[in-house]
């Protein structure tokens, strides 16, 4: 569920807003009744990108040139 917030109540309420929009609740901010922004919450934090962790995992099939037919294929001919 969305609530719409007037500026002026968010001034007032800002810290509690935070908290709903932290909790997951979207606030729409309003000025004259208007829409003008979006709270939302964060997306959560994907993991980390770790080098090497494909290790021992690739083949040297993985490095040998591709055949003419698949090589035409990525290159739209």
């Amino acid at each position: 569920m969305t609530i719409l917030v007037n500026v002026h109540d968010a001034k007032t309420n800002f810290s509690r807003l935070l908290e709903q929009a932290h909790a997951g609740q979207e606030i729409i901010l309003a000025k004259a009744g208007k829409p003008y922004a979006r709270l939302v919450p964060l997306a959560p934090e994907t993991g980390k990108r770790q080098p090497g962790r494909l290790a021992g995992k690739l083949t040297e099939a993985f490095f040998e040139p591709l055949p003419d037919e698949e090589l035409s294929a990525w290159e739209g001919q």
